[in-house]
């Protein structure tokens, strides 16, 4: 079958630059879709996009489409046709659906059957309605319409090319008649540009000065930003979505080196980082020790006789930025950051419990409580806590938001605060999302804790526990940021303390039954999720869960541990065995005996596993004492060979109930053992 290349490209006015990748990509999964509805095969398929172009080259696409047959099977003979071989309703209901008359309908096997061989189309004459459908397709939340046309589209359209092979497809799409002329650069090359083929579409644009491949695009941005960088002895800053916007900005990228004076260096550097990038959408350069250089690089869309010119334009636009946040800086230092803890009286944080200042107190409390439990100062942590949300009312924080917790810790610093207390007003936010960093100190840790617990306490405490899809407080991500402080930087606290404080705090506030037992479920069950991420048995998970730890390091060791014990080859018979004790006590009638009593043993099985035990025992108070779990494990292990024989020459419930008694006693015995670590019989 003979095949030929397709373009189609739509020109339009300058498409949004964040959506423009989104949108690419979805014109060519559209088109592909309907190809491959249609049946038509081709060898490769490719998307452009640049700043007024969606393109789609589809390689080798098949010039017609192939011949269908369609087989539509209908009701049983009998029920087709009645004693006197007239048609029933169902056998000329079938025809009706088919379209045809029964005439044509097979009726020689036992089912009624339709057969329609149905004629391939030209490719041609199928592409106009699969373009359409693609274009109508895109996930545009805000179309427009321009001029006096009903057309809609997420920007005016300018043009249309729409070739196969060698031929236009002659229709019109979104107000645009087909044809094969181009565009080029706007200043560049404005006037038309003639497409000789599909093939040769990117060679045809880039003489006319449009590079329309995006990935050729950033390629050249981001080589061109480092080696620029390089020059000027620096690295630049150069985050994935701003390149992708960058790319999505231009269709002639010439990136080039400005600079602002040396006085703006005074401000907090995140400050001037994050207007140049979000304002401006520059490129910012550090040097070797991670200091703001005073330059920048922007990329223009234009190779200018006088770049110069260009570079002067960039400066003078970047300049009030910059003074805008010298101005903040200065204005906010004038007063100590403990002193915007006045604002904050006014502020609500959530109107049942109260404003940010409330929660700062809390926060400051519960940090006290929190950081000499894992070996940090109680004061410094009480003091970062009751100055964790001052910046919120700063000039700073109110132009960049993105600067809560960075400002504070330059505030705090200005005013001559102890560093750990500084960074814990930045690291309090930490982790900020999976995988980001943790707090550095212990007073950090501690204020994150509190931050997260307090919040966690009391949006339970008022009811508004999260939905599947809901979760405006980010719970889910406060208690993950909690478990990952914890167990990464192993930390050991008791959150049963460390929430039954919090709960404390809010006093009639909140609804206090049952609270602290709904948070802890709720963050011990994010573990579930975690060790999953990381390939542990949801079993194993379970076994430690039935134990309720406290402590997330200790839950994490637990898990570890039983983790350990499962490749080992006793594992398997003894989860199997404690999965047995704990139905056979479970039945158990009275209170089971604390002590086992050697005399009522008749059986020498009896004496070797009650031996077993009490060695075992010896050997794993201490390992258990400093929390060794694994260990502890392994040498359980040991008990499989006393078990197995005392399980084959031993019956349980005998008839003597004093003997009875006494059996369970020694396999209570023997379950408290491995209780010790985790519940092993859920791994049976």
């Amino acid at each position: 079958m003979s095949a030929q290349d397709f373009l189609v490209e739509l020109g339009t006015e300058e498409l949004p630059p964040k959506a423009l990748n989104t949108l690419a990509d979805a014109f060519l999964a559209g088109i592909d879709k309907g190809l491959q509805a249609a049946g038509l095969s081709y060898e490769a398929k490719q998307v452009y996009a640049a700043p007024r172009r969606l393109a789609v080259l589809i390689t080798a696409l098949a010039t017609q489409q192939p011949d269908r047959s369609i087989n539509l099977d209908g009701p049983p003979r009998q029920a087709a046709f009645d004693a006197d071989g007239n048609p029933t309703q169902a056998a000329l209901g079938f025809a009706k659906k088919c379209g045809v008359d029964l005439s044509e309908i097979d009726q020689s096997g036992p089912k009624l059957r339709y057969s329609q061989s149905i004629k391939g189309k030209p490719t041609a004459s199928l592409l106009p309605t699969i373009v359409e459908d693609s274009l109508n397709d895109l996930p545009i939340p805000k179309r427009m319409r321009w001029a006096a046309r009903k057309e809609e589209f997420v920007r005016p359209t300018q043009w249309l090319v729409m070739l196969f092979g060698d031929q236009v497809i002659d229709c019109t799409i979104l107000a645009q008649k087909a044809g094969r002329d181009s565009r080029g650069h706007r200043f560049h090359h404005p006037q038309s540009v003639r497409i000789t083929s599909p093939a040769n579409y990117l060679a045809d644009l880039r003489a006319a000065y449009v590079l329309a491949d995006a990935n050729e695009r950033r390629e050249l941005i981001s080589k061109r930003t480092e080696e620029l960088a390089t020059l000027q002895e620096g690295t630049a800053i150069v985050p994935a979505n701003l390149l992708d916007e960058v790319t999505a900005l231009v269709e002639w990228p010439v990136p080039l080196v400005c600079s602002f004076e040396e006085r703006f260096l005074e401000v907090p550097q995140e400050a001037l980082i994050t207007t140049m990038q979000d304002n401006q959408k520059y490129f910012c350069l550090l040097d070797a020790e991670g200091k703001l250089l005073p330059r920048f690089i922007t990329v223009a869309n234009i190779e200018s006789k006088d770049p110069q010119q260009i570079i002067a334009g960039n400066e003078k636009v970047v300049r009030p930025r910059l003074t805008d946040a010298e101005f903040f800086f200065k204005q906010d230092k004038k007063q100590p950051l403990e002193s915007f803890n006045e604002r904050l009286r006014n502020v609500v944080f959530q109107e049942k419990l109260g404003s940010v200042y409330d929660k700062a107190e809390r926060v400051s409390k519960l940090a006290a409580f929190i950081a000499p439990r894992i070996g940090g100062d109680a004061q410094r942590a009480a003091r970062a806590g009751i100055l964790s949300k001052c910046d919120l009312s700063t000039e700073m924080v109110g132009e960049f938001p993105e600067m809560q917790g960075v400002a504070g810790y330059y505030y705090a610093l200005n005013d001559g605060e102890p560093q750990d207390v500084a960074l814990a007003l930045n690291e309090q936010y930490m982790p900020r999302g999976a995988g980001a960093e943790l707090p550095t100190t212990l007073t950090g840790a501690a204020v994150a804790i509190a931050d997260k617990l307090d919040t966690l306490v009391g949006i339970f405490g008022i009811g508004m526990l999260p939905t599947g899809s809901k979760d405006p407080y980010a719970l889910r991500r406060a208690a993950l940021g909690v478990l990952r402080i914890l167990i990464d930087k192993q930390l050991d606290l008791d959150l049963n303390d460390a929430v039954a404080f919090a709960v404390n705090a809010f006093g009639s506030k909140v609804k206090a039954a049952g609270l602290a037992d709904a948070v802890l479920e709720f963050i011990f069950d994010r573990l579930r999720a975690r060790y999953e991420d990381e390939g542990v048995d949801v079993a194993t998970y379970l076994s430690v869960r039935a134990l309720k730890p406290g402590s997330a390091l200790d839950f994490d060791q637990r898990v570890q541990a039983v983790q350990a014990f499962r490749k080992l080859p006793e594992a398997a018979a003894l989860a199997a065995v404690n999965k047995r004790v704990s139905n056979l006590l479970g039945k158990a009638e009275g209170n089971i005996a604390a002590t086992v009593e050697a005399k009522y043993f008749d059986n020498a099985n009896e004496f070797s596993l009650y031996s077993a035990i009490q060695q075992a025992d010896q050997a794993v108070q201490p390992m258990a004492a400093a929390r060794q779990y694994s260990e502890t494990l392994a040498r359980l292990a040991a008990l499989r060979e006393p078990v197995d024989a005392f399980f084959e020459a031993v019956m349980v419930n005998a008839e003597d109930p004093k003997v009875r008694a006494n059996r369970y006693a020694l396999l209570a015995r023997l379950r408290g053992l491995f209780l010790g670590v985790a519940d092993i019989s859920l791994l049976g």
